[in-house]
């Protein structure tokens, strides 16, 4: 299966009891589609997911950026601190495909590149 969505917070690297290291993040994807009435429904669901492969890949996820994520879906179920059941999606990813940088690194960038730009008027001769 694929997915594609953006980071909901920066990627974290955890390390097992068996002294295995996983990358752990959550990606949004977004849907919308045409009820019967016509209107224009958006949906949005949320998936934590989890890659074993190798955990220099975590620098690169960074809250905002858009990925492409290969893998397989489960499903969990929990019983909340407040006695609530509770439902969420797993995705056990097997390959990440990155397609830009996140908003607040683009800003960075935009930022940096803004400050290094030199007018004629900046030239020494």
């Amino acid at each position: 299966m694929n997915i594609t969505g953006r980071l909901t917070r920066d990627a974290e690297v955890r390390t097992t009891s068996q002294d295995k290291q996983v990358v752990n993040f959550s990606v949004a994807t977004n849907d919308s589609y045409r009820n019967k009435q016509g209107e224009r429904i958006e949906q949005t669901t949320y998936f934590d997911c989890s890659y074993w492969i190798t955990p220099n890949v975590a620098k690169l996820l960074t809250k905002g950026t858009l990925v492409e994520l290969a893998g397989r879906v489960s499903t969990r179920a929990w019983t909340g601190n407040d006695g609530e059941a509770r439902a969420g999606l797993n995705f056990h990813t097997s390959n990440i495909k990155l397609h830009g940088g996140s908003k607040k690194s683009e800003t960075a960038q935009a930022t940096t590149g803004a400050k290094n730009n030199k007018t004629e008027d900046d030239l020494p001769f």
